[in-house]
């Protein structure tokens, strides 16, 4: 058990030492944005590792949103976990009960899922625990690092030190959209309708607008780019 545990922190070093600096921004932005202090950026993060979630809530705090919005949101926009969950199920040794499918089941980011998913071996709980600790302990301390540089730091440099969580969201997107037209189609479509409730219909939340652009996107790509069953991709 002490063998994976130690092995899962080893493959998580650079899972954590990417969450540091991308987490550093979400710290900034949670103070220089939302108000928040550094105790409560960090609650955040430890109770959320979902950058993509994470940030996009401080803009309904910001704009002072409903808890309605709040809930909305997550679910739309971390929805991909469960599918993630899923599909490392079939990869779990039989140790893994179901407590420990759900403390597991906290640390599920994209990362974390990639690796994993890379594993010959099945997963041990010990295995995931190792990866998803030191992985929250980088995402943690980045946050309280950022919030604590974000209530020092002169305005100019923390809106400029933002600009991190969104290169981390071009950066996730772009070699995608490279391969398939279909993810660059959904970024773009949504891009255009978050312009279009921002600039046009400025009756409507941050929130809904998000969800709206979101959902809305994918359902239009989901019409014009269907996934092929594997029957027919093995008839062709």
């Amino acid at each position: 058990m002490k063998n994976n545990f130690l092995r899962g922190m080893s493959h998580g070093i650079p899972i954590c030492l990417g969450y540091i600096s991308v987490s550093f921004g979400f710290g900034i932005l949670a103070v220089s944005k939302a108000g928040l202090s550094v105790l409560q950026a960090s609650i955040i993060s430890a109770s959320n590792l979902t950058s993509a979630g994470q940030n996009a809530g401080i803009d309904v705090i910001a704009a002072g949103g409903t808890l309605i919005e709040m809930i909305l949101l997550q679910l739309t926009i971390n929805i991909r976990y469960s599918l993630m969950a899923l599909s490392l199920s079939q990869k779990l040794d039989r140790r893994f009960t179901t407590p420990h499918r759900l403390f597991a089941s906290y640390g599920i980011t994209d990362e974390i899922f990639a690796v994993c998913s890379a594993q010959k071996e099945p997963l041990t709980p010990a295995y995931m625990y190792g990866m998803i600790f030191i992985a929250a302990v980088g995402w943690i301390t980045g946050t309280a690092l950022g919030a604590a540089a974000g209530e020092l730091l002169p305005a100019a440099v923390s809106s400029a030190m933002e600009i991190v969580l969104y290169g981390m969201f071009i950066a996730i997107v772009i070699p995608p959209a490279k391969k398939q037209h279909s993810i660059l189609f959904v970024a773009v479509i949504a891009a255009a309708l978050s312009v279009l409730f921002r600039y046009f219909i400025a009756g409507l939340s941050e929130g809904f607008a998000m969800i709206i652009s979101a959902v809305a996107a994918s359902a239009l790509a989901a019409l014009i780019f269907p996934v092929k069953d594997e029957e027919e991709e093995a008839e062709r």
